[in-house]
This record gives C-alpha cells, structure tokens and sequence, in this order.
C-alpha cells in the first residue's frame, strides 16, 4: 500500500459544500426527502459528476445510482462503496451524502494518479434511506438485497397518497434495470457515527465490527372508559396508570443490560383522548437495540412478564405486538481487517465499536462481504441542521475509504 497516496482534500469538501446548496435550511441543514424535487437536483448533479469522472451510469426500478468505473479485469467481482443522498426534513448536510461523495472522491484519486484497479469499483446512492416521506426506510438497499419485493417498495405511499412508484417518474429515476445485482467481492460505507463516542474520546476513526439489533414493539393497554371527577381512583381500570408503572420496570430491566442496551418509548396514543375521561386503550410504542440477539431476547421476555404482571394488579388486558425485528448484524472479517490496516498505516487514531443506527450496510451484510467506517460528528447530533463534522475528519476518513478500496481491489 502506497501510505503517501491521498484523496484531493479540496475537492471533497467543495461538492460536499455544493451539494449541501440543494435544499439548503436557514439553519445550516438539509431538506432533500426521498424523490423530491430536491432529491432530484442532487442526484443529477452526483450523476453530472460521475459522469465527467468517466463512470457508467445505471439506474435500477427503485432508482438505486450505480456509477461504474472499469477494472483491469471488468469480469472480477466489484468493489462497491456509497450511501445515500435523501435527507430527514430537518437534515444535516453530511448524513449519508459524505458517504456517496467520499466514494466518488476515490474514483477521481484514481483518474488523477492513472491508476486502474483489478477489480472494477461501483459507487452507489441508495434511495430513500431515511424513510421521511415514505415510511419504507432503507428502501432502495431492501429491494436490491432482497428483503422488500420490489411492488411492495413501489406502492409505499407518502402522507399525501402518492407511492414510491409514482415520485419516481415524476423525477425521471424510475430506471429498466431489474434489481441490477452483479456479483460484489466488498462493500463498504463510510458515514459520521451520528453519535459522541468518537469525539468524546478524541477517535478520529471507528471500525465499525457491525449494527446493534433492532426491536419495535406495540405495548397495548386495554381498561375502562370512566368519568374523571365521579369514578373513584380504587374503582377505575386505568391503562395509564398500568403503563406508568410498565415503563419504569422496563427502564428497570433495561439497565441490567448497560452501557450495550438502548430503551426508547416514544409515542403514547390514547382514546378516547379526552382530559375529563378516563382513557380505555393506550398504546405505546417500545424501541429497544442491543448487540447481542440473546440480550434481545431476554429483554423481550421481561417486557412480556411485566406487561402480565402489572396488567393483572391493574385490572386491566393487556398484550405485546411485534412491529420490527432486525437482528445484529456482523461485517465481514476481511472488511473490518482492511479498514483497520488502512487506519493504521495511515496513522490515525482509531476504535472498534458497534453502530447504533441502522444503514443501508446493514442489508448488504446479508449479501455480500461489508464494512463500515464512521467519523465523528460534533457534539454526537444528527437527524439535526446543527450537524456537523469537521474537515480534518472528513478527509482521514476518504483516505481510510481509498486505502480500504484499493486493498481489496488489487489482490
């Protein structure tokens, strides 16, 4: 490995800067949901660029971008890198988008050094990551994977009526290429961590071993309808009440699992919704992620016997409803290796961890040998406008991308 060989620093901070234009907030952010016509302007200007970098572009039914630059031996397995270019309504300009231009700045690191690699590279841009106008998140990986059918993918609607299908021709990305899977020796995404570890430990690199498990459950409390000033607080059957206590053991239970486990309640629904009556259904929604299935399972098996358990004291039905299952994933060894050879070579302090978001890596791992790199982001915010990464950081981490590459790809 060529320890001296290094990205153009300027060049990758000035498109992600020309990017982050598109759908520009006040408040320094990014608003570019999935198909909009924002979304649209950002892709045609990534294509623009791919193209001038002398890649061949392809757009697949979901509208997936692939953007191929040939190897020595076309017939080899890619090498493919990227992430995604749709944001969250209030955005940060580096979630996903750093991800797509690190790649592509890998490319043109290439053209500008004349150097070709065994192994032909893709770059991608996934749609509809985010999952903010269409409640599909990570669609366009899905349905390239395997795990969504493509007619359901396309029949997601947004709150409007309109489906994924429809947004696509309205942009012109509703591609001829049928799920345009070809055969992948590596895929790798870089990506801010969207959380404070890295900076709270001066790290300016996370090899990421693979993404934490993922569980969604429906708590549902059935009771009684009743007056609130005439009913007794003895006589009622009070979901709230039920669920007051149900949260906190659950709080409870989650910490014998710490610092690994995640608990989040975060929407509570009740009917009749009325403040002088007393509710007969609440339904609340649980997410709670740890890296190991084990631990998953053993927290889904306390939350069982507490909702029995508590339901029971208060009078009151009550049942668990599996919404989401994603279970932990692991990336490939090989992945993991080259990403943490390359860290190393090219001095950069770094940590192995496991991410606590989900990515579109997370599905490629089930088809194709992956790896992740992340870098920090201020203050751990994301999803935010106040996002944000430094530009030193930035930088190291397209090194650690091209150095990962262009191990793999030239056996």
């Amino acid at each position: 490995m060529n320890e001296h060989l290094h990205i153009n620093e300027g060049r990758l901070l000035a498109r992600l800067a020309e990017m982050a234009k598109i759908g520009a907030t006040e408040k320094g952010g990014v608003c570019r949901v999935a198909l909009s016509d924002e979304d649209k302007a950002g892709r045609d200007l990534f294509i623009e660029w791919c193209q001038a970098a002398g890649c061949n572009i392809t757009v697949d039914q979901i509208g997936n971008i692939f953007a191929t630059r040939k190897g020595s031996d076309d017939d080899l397995p890619v090498i493919l890198a990227g992430s995604h270019l749709d944001s969250q309504p209030t955005g940060g300009k580096f979630d996903g988008v750093y991800g797509v231009l690190a790649a592509l700045e890998v490319v043109e690191t290439l053209n500008d050094h004349k150097l070709t690699t065994t192994h032909p590279l893709e770059i991608v841009s996934w749609t509809n990551e985010e999952g903010a106008r269409f409640p599909l998140s990570l669609t366009g990986s899905g349905v390239y994977t395997g795990i969504f059918n493509l007619e359901y993918a396309l029949s997601r609607e947004d709150k409007d009526g309109v489906t994924i299908g429809r947004a696509l021709q309205q942009i012109g990305y509703d591609g001829e290429h049928i799920n345009r899977r070809r055969p992948i020796k590596a895929a790798f995404e870089i990506h801010i961590e969207q959380g404070p570890v890295l900076e709270a430990d001066d790290v300016t690199i996370g090899v990421v071993n693979g993404i934490q498990g993922i569980c969604w459950e429906d708590l549902i409390f059935e009771g009684q309808e009743a007056h609130a000033g005439t009913i007794p607080m003895d006589g009622r059957r009070d979901p709230v009440r039920a669920a007051a206590r149900v949260v906190e053991k659950i709080y409870l239970l989650v910490d014998q699992y710490a610092p690994d486990a995640r608990v989040t309640f975060g929407d509570f629904s009740v009917e009749p919704a009325s403040r002088n009556t007393v509710p007969s259904l609440l339904t609340v929604t649980l997410d709670y992620r740890h890296p190991q299935a084990s631990v998953l399972d053993k927290i889904h098996q306390g939350v069982k016997e507490i909702m029995e358990s508590e339901c029971s004291v208060a009078g009151i039905e009550g049942r668990v409803e599996r919404v989401l299952e994603m279970p932990p994933v692991n990336f490939d060894p090989v992945c993991i290796n080259a990403v943490q050879d390359s860290t190393d070579k090219l001095g950069y302090s770094s940590m192995q961890m496991i991410s606590g978001a989900g990515h579109d890596a997370m599905y490629l791992a089930g088809i194709a040998p992956t790896g992740m790199i992340f870098i920090p982001c201020e203050n751990g915010l994301s999803h935010n406008e106040l996002e944000n990464a430094q530009p030193e950081d930035l930088i190291a981490g397209g090194n650690v991308l091209l150095h990962a590459i262009l191990e793999l790809a030239n056996p």
